[in-house]
């Protein structure tokens, strides 16, 4: 365990900066192994802007990997189930998403929140299968600004405002939303799948009969019912297992936000100002501008 002092440290620090992308100084303490990461033709990648669903779909394919058994998915923690790559604690030699990835049994689910630019590069040498999940913007930065005040890693968000500022800046830990979600769309190709958040919500069994059919398996009607019931968000919310009540509070402070806070679309509409929404709706425009990726700002 940390010591009082040890997690002090690691708490509301600064961001530091990885090949241009803010980042976590742990985090790019531990990049040359994450660089160095070598990755097995059958490991999955989840990949995703922070907040964007991260977590539902990790379950999704964890339940998916274990053909619904309920009690398995219940095994360990989800960061555990499906470990993050480029994950580092400070001060603590053992905790690195490498080393758990390493530990962990094929066939592996491997979570990251890297910019396409910066994915090791052993994920495209052995043909791994990604799916990237992108979520409206809009969401994501009111979603992001809760998390940042519950999740102590991260620099103090200063006002709602002050942090919608730094977000469109791409001032946040990994940087611009913009260019993560079109680096990924612009990367396509037959073993990645695209997903959106909103489509999940909008129709969850059509998504889930989405990545069953990109990984090539069948599974009976009644076990994607159980699928789609357990990674419902009411229970997702009450599963130790999904929810990061496991986390310390000293890491994870849940009575400031829960991890799992509503998993709506279009909650961004209880928090905007109008004069928000219009600027940030000229920001978007001029930042998509070209391309032929398009987001749902509301379900």
């Amino acid at each position: 365990p940390l010591s009082a002092m040890e997690q002090e440290d690691a708490i509301r620090q600064e961001l530091g900066s990885l090949h241009g992308i803010p980042l976590f100084k742990c985090f790019i303490e531990g990049w040359p192994q994450v660089k160095a990461f070598q990755a097995r033709p059958d490991d999955l990648l989840i990949s995703t802007y922070p907040k964007s669903g991260t977590t539902w779909l990790s379950e999704i394919m964890d339940m998916i990997y274990h053909d619904g058994d309920v009690e398995k998915c219940r095994r360990d923690a989800i960061y555990n189930r499906v470990p993050f790559l480029e994950m580092k604690v400070p001060k603590v030699p053992c905790a690195t998403g490498v080393e758990q990835l390493e530990n962990t049994p094929s066939p592996r689910l491997v979570k990251t929140h890297l910019p396409v630019q910066l994915l090791p590069t052993s994920f495209w040498e052995k043909d791994c299968k990604i799916i990237y999940m992108a979520r409206n913007p809009k969401d994501v930065v009111i979603s992001y600004y809760y998390f940042h005040h519950m999740a102590k890693i991260h620099p103090d968000p200063g006002t709602k405002a002050e942090f919608l500022e730094n977000f469109m800046a791409g001032k946040v830990a990994y940087g611009s939303w913009y260019d993560h979600v079109r680096g990924w769309w612009e990367k396509k190709q037959e073993n990645m799948l695209y997903l959106f958040y909103e489509d999940m919500k909008k129709d969850p069994r059509r998504e889930v009969q989405k990545i069953l059919q990109f990984l090539g398996k069948e599974l009976a009607e009644g076990t994607v019912e159980r699928i789609l019931h357990h990674t419902s968000f009411q229970e997702m919310k009450k599963n130790p297992a999904a929810n990061y009540e496991t986390m310390l509070s000293t890491v994870m402070d849940h009575s400031v936000s829960p991890f799992l806070r509503k998993g709506i679309s279009g909650d961004w509409k209880n928090h905007f100002t109008v004069a928000q929404n219009e600027r940030f709706d000229q920001h978007y425009q001029e930042h998509m501008a070209g391309s032929d990726l398009h987001f749902q700002m509301e379900v």
